[in-house]
């Protein structure tokens, strides 16, 4: 570790520090790291995380960026492209540090540099109730045509009121652009689609994609998940017994732990291939800052990344830590599924999924309002899916080249 000048502060900008779990967590990586750099202070301010974007960005273009740099990975992408953030691979080069199956690391590739360190990185899993699969005589479904026959035959009015009140699916639609399209890609990748490829090409006009549409309006036209229901109803009804499977990230796990059908609902890896996967945050370095903050914030940088700190995150955050090194033995005595966690995350990584498309990171909050709103267009108006992945093709390429 680098002997630190006396009185040296190093300043961390985040929206975590009370967060349960993950704040604790950061909370002793600063003090670790203090120990190990006496003299050096780590200054760690809180911003909300809806004023954060804008937060950074008055920093970094005023001149006064933080030191160690934490951000969102739906919003990384424009500090890079700005030329805020230094590249790490020099670094890693000279440090040894190895990124051999770090999840989602790839995504911190951009324009030739390694600008950031991925630090949440999901992959899904399937939760299903076993008591309402076992009165229907069926099992937990293994691919899309099993899950489908699965919603169908669960998807029922018990008390002859002609209303349905145990759904198939969950699946929110009272939700954000963002989370509209999420639910959607489970779909897409199972068919083999992507919205754009690896060099960033938009890719929705193709027969992977369209049969992804196409799968989506089955499940919505035939009413086989609750409709108008966020996120927290839709899960809160799958822990209680009113939905039959569930495709959702490890957040779902402790939801359905204090549910009311906590005994029946079994937690599987997820049928579909491959799994939906996200990154979520990211750590870098300012590149305008002196070669001595430099120095210190890539000591911070491998210390967050050491198999130590990975192993606590995993049982502090009680999210799969990125490293495939991380020891999860305290993480699984807690969260018995845990091992289904990092095996999704890793299977969604292998594939180089994310959320967010290549090539429309900086314009995802656009493409993902336009996506919502075309296959919404789908249902109501009984669309041909090949016809509205042509119009989603146009309009995606127009976002890119504005």
């Amino acid at each position: 570790m680098l002997a630190a000048a006396q009185e040296t502060t190093l300043k961390f900008v985040s929206w975590q520090n009370d967060e349960p779990g993950v704040g604790g967590w950061w909370a002793g990586l600063i003090e670790e790291f203090k120990a190990q750099h006496p003299g050096v202070e780590v200054e760690w301010t809180k911003v909300e995380r809806a004023a954060f974007a804008d937060t950074m960005t008055t920093l970094f273009a005023g001149g006064s960026p933080p030191d160690i740099v934490h951000l969102a990975s739906f919003e990384f992408q424009r500090f890079a492209n700005e030329g805020w953030l230094e590249d790490l691979g020099p670094w890693f080069d000279k440090g040894g540090v190895s990124l051999d199956g770090w999840a989602g690391q790839q995504i911190c590739e951009l324009n030739g540099e390694t600008v950031c360190v991925m630090m949440l990185y999901f992959g899904y899993i399937m939760a299903y109730n076993e008591a309402i699969l076992n009165a229907e005589g069926l099992s937990a479904p293994t691919n899309y045509a099993e899950l489908l026959e699965v919603a169908r035959k669960t998807t029922k009015d018990l008390n002859g009121d002609g209303i349905i009140d145990q759904y198939g699916l969950h699946h929110p639609t009272k939700v954000g652009g963002g989370q509209y399209v999420t639910e959607m890609l489970n779909y897409v990748l199972d068919a083999g689609g992507r919205w754009t490829n690896a060099e960033g090409q938009v890719t929705i006009d193709t027969p992977e994609v369209i049969e992804g549409l196409t799968r989506w309006k089955t499940i919505v036209t035939e009413g086989l998940m609750p409709r108008d229901l966020s996120s927290g109803e839709t899960r809160q009804l799958l822990a209680d017994g009113k939905i039959a499977v569930g495709l959702d990230g490890p957040w779902l796990v402790p939801i359905l732990a204090n549910g009311a059908a906590s005994d029946d609902v079994k937690i599987v890896a997820d049928p579909l291939s491959p799994p939906v996967g996200g990154s979520s945050n990211v750590l870098g370095m300012s590149k305008d800052i002196s070669d001595e903050h430099k120095a210190l914030v890539w000591d911070f940088i491998q210390l967050a990344m050491s198999d130590d700190f990975q192993s606590s995150y995993a049982t502090l955050a009680a999210s799969p830590a990125p490293s495939p090194r991380a020891d999860i033995t305290e993480a699984t005595a807690v969260t018995p599924e845990f091992g289904l966690l990092v095996e999704g995350a890793q299977a969604a990584s292998a594939e180089g999924i994310d959320r967010i498309p290549a090539g429309l990171e900086i314009q995802y909050n656009e493409f993902a309002k336009m996506v919502m709103e075309e296959s919404q267009r789908m249902i109501i108006e009984d669309l041909d899916p090949a016809a509205v992945a042509a119009t989603m093709q146009a309009l995606a390429e127009d976002l890119q080249n504005q």
